[in-house]
């Protein structure tokens, strides 16, 4: 008996030393499953298979019909116009019909061409303060002592336990005429009168800011916790200093996490929402909000799904040049 149960389960079910209520609960349940996906090729297959299925369901399919839409003809329906971009007809021939109005219209309309080029301003000057604020802290996270660095790290997603929908509306309560900060710089006397700082690009700039700063703080953090102390030993042996060995030693080795969390902050705020319609001024659009109206206003579905097709393309710019960061890290690590 003894040896019997010092048999591992597998072992003891094809025994029968388990009863039958067990032999069906490891043969069909999930430690039946996980023995068969990790003793055999097939399991390792599905087991990878998994994410690209997800990919193709949630990512792919969805970008079809958009993209489909997209080349559709406009009709003023409550419904998306699902009309095949390919056809065969009644003879065998193939018809494409393609309908380039929506994205001719894009290029000739100003108010979509400034939409775009405010949106990439505000990402790219909400990246730059992300990357001046969040460096210094990742660096210093990365130097401190292993005892509080777990707790630093925990404050930084503190901010992810609640609604980011939350987290916006307590910037209005700060930000507004008679919020948190202008009375008490009128407490102070620093002001006589309250700063108009809500419906401003300043408070879209706040709430970027705060709400992306942690994207570029984690990525630092992981590529600076990795470097080799001893470089900036033997730097310092050299006869440099600590901030020509932070020029030439820690920041060309960082540069893969800079890239990182650029792009993890950079790629989100194109596309924000939230922020700009709660903090900022009605009269500078966002694509994002160009979007949700012409899909839920205006009904334009062709349209609508020609912005989301622009918007999605000119994003895999900056993530192929992430993805191009990635690999040269990984080829110098192998080396």
């Amino acid at each position: 008996m003894a040896n019997s149960r010092a048999l591992p389960a597998h072992a003891r079910l094809r025994s029968g030393r388990l009863g039958p209520l067990w032999d069906l609960f490891f043969r069909f349940g999930p430690l039946g499953w996980s023995h068969y996906i990790r003793s055999h090729w097939a399991g390792q297959r599905l087991v990878i298979a998994i994410p690209f299925l997800w990919l193709l369901v949630f990512f792919v399919v969805p970008f079809l019909i958009v993209l489909n839409i997209s080349f559709a003809e406009w009709a003023p329906l409550s419904r998306p116009p699902y009309e095949p971009v390919l056809r065969w007809l009644e003879d065998g021939a193939l018809q494409v019909k393609l309908v380039f109005a929506s994205y001719t219209y894009l290029l000739h309309e100003p108010l979509y061409v400034s939409a775009w080029l405010y949106s990439i301003k505000v990402a790219a000057i909400s990246t730059l303060f992300c990357l001046l604020i969040g460096y210094p802290m990742a660096y210093a996270i990365a130097r401190s002592e292993p005892s509080v660095r777990n707790i630093y790290l925990m404050l930084i997603i503190l901010p992810f336990w609640t609604s980011f929908l939350l987290r916006v509306y307590a910037w209005i309560g700060l930000l507004k005429n008679d919020g948190v900060i202008n009375q008490f710089l009128m407490w102070l006397g620093v002001i006589d009168s309250p700063l108009t700082m809500m419906n401003t690009s300043f408070a879209v700039y706040i709430g970027i800011v705060y709400s992306y700063l942690p994207f570029m703080i984690l990525p630092l953090y992981s590529n600076l916790e990795k470097h080799d102390q001893t470089l900036l030993e033997a730097a310092s042996d050299l006869g440099a200093g600590p901030v020509r060995s932070f020029l030439r030693v820690t920041l060309p080795l960082s540069i893969p996490g800079i890239v990182a969390g650029s792009l993890l902050v950079f790629i989100p705020a194109v596309g924000e929402y939230v922020i700009p319609s709660l903090l900022g001024r009605t009269d500078q659009l966002m694509i994002a909000k160009l979007l949700a109206d012409e899909f839920f206003m205006n009904r334009d579905w062709p349209r609508a799904s020609a912005v989301a097709t622009v918007m999605l393309l000119l994003l895999i710019v900056p993530i192929m040049i992430f993805q191009h960061f990635q690999n040269k890290e990984l080829a110098a690590a192998k080396k």
